[in-house]
């Protein structure tokens, strides 16, 4: 029994700007799981927003006991939930990681893909955006351009020109629109934003409102919106569920922020079951955590798995988004693997 973690640095093709900053790389911790000639792979970001350095969450994982570990392979990720959540701390990014890893595991050990382990029906039809960070317009332009062919693409927003980006970048494309304001807009910008947004081609508004926002705005805002309002920084745990049930027709799950795939495949089926609009989404990361979060599009309404696209060089494999279509490996498990012979040059020391 092994825990091994790599703590990596992926560039990114081009600097990539949200509401609350702008990045050129991003750091990254793969965890890989062995156990009688298996390895399971899981993977989470690093991020200032949420508090979660590599550092952090390495220790954290590296605290583990010998029993602990045991406990990965010996009993399901779903029935070993619990404890590590306690064992960590509360600590969900490094949560995260480990369970998926573990899932990637007990799938490779049981022969099978992971969502097929699971019991579940592969979604064929569901497609992937492509995001298209804050920058100029001229720029934004250009992004879209260097990235034709996908049907979807969600766009950053948060600037004083919002619907003006959406205007020009209309012009240079058909395909579908999603915007995400990363919590940037007021209730009142959102609802006469969402009028003209509908008719330019906007599928749906991702996370308007500030997660502070008072819950009278969040109601106003989904009842006057001309478009769907889909919870984000809203929703990061199952904790959260109830309240995003009320104030919004939809959610975006991210692995990261509720613990890993074992929480998220339970917050994905409430909200099918309560008739609500599911998605999942992912940070700039590598493909091991696209590949994980892609055995969850069976439960799926909507995708933004286009994290590994950002990337100019990654030391992983496995599912890869082309043009929006999610393309699986013929490998067991989630499909990741760590490319041994690329690792040392993305190794952050």
């Amino acid at each position: 029994m092994k825990l091994n973690l790599y703590p990596i640095r992926l560039p990114l093709r081009d600097p990539f700007t949200i509401s609350r900053g702008t990045i050129t790389y991003q750091d990254s911790l793969v965890v890989e799981l062995k156990h009688d000639g298996i390895a399971g792979y899981g993977e989470v970001t690093a991020n200032d927003y949420y508090g979660h350095t590599i550092t952090a969450m390495s220790d954290a994982l590296n605290g583990l006991s010998e029993e602990d570990l045991a406990m990965c392979f010996d009993d399901s990720p779903e029935s070993n939930w619990l404890h590590f959540s306690e064992r960590l701390g509360g600590d969900m990014f490094s949560l995260s990681a480990l369970d998926m890893a573990s899932h990637d595991w007990h799938a490779r050990h049981s022969g099978s893909t992971l969502w097929h382990h699971w019991g579940l029906k592969w979604n064929s039809d569901l497609q992937s955006s492509f995001t298209i960070g804050i920058d100029s317009i001229e720029e934004m332009k250009r992004k879209l351009d260097a990235d034709s062919g996908w049907d979807l693409y969600k766009i950053k927003l948060g600037t004083d020109h919002d619907l003006e980006i959406i205007r020009q970048l209309r012009q240079c494309t058909t395909a579908t629109f999603r915007v995400d304001a990363n919590c940037a807009w007021s209730a009142q910008q959102t609802i006469d934003y969402s009028q003209e947004l509908q008719h330019l081609g906007v599928q749906f508004i991702e996370q308007p409102l500030p997660r502070s926002a008072d819950a009278a705005d969040k109601q106003r805002v989904l009842e006057e919106s001309s478009l769907p309002i889909i919870a984000d920084e809203d929703c990061q745990t199952e904790a959260d569920l109830e309240t995003c049930f009320e104030l919004f027709d939809g959610i975006n799950v991210k692995l990261c922020k509720c613990g890993g795939l074992t929480p998220a495949r339970k917050m994905l089926a409430e909200a099918k079951r309560r008739g609500k609009l599911t998605m999942v989404g992912c940070m700039v990361e590598s493909a091991v955590g696209i590949s994980g979060a892609a055995q969850l599009a069976p439960l799926l309404d909507f995708a933004d798995l286009d994290g590994a696209n950002l990337i100019s060089g990654s030391p992983t494999d496995g599912v890869k988004v082309q043009c929006g279509n999610l393309h699986m490996p013929a490998r067991l498990g989630t499909g990741a693997e760590l490319v041994s012979t690329a690792l040392p040059q993305f190794l952050v020391q």
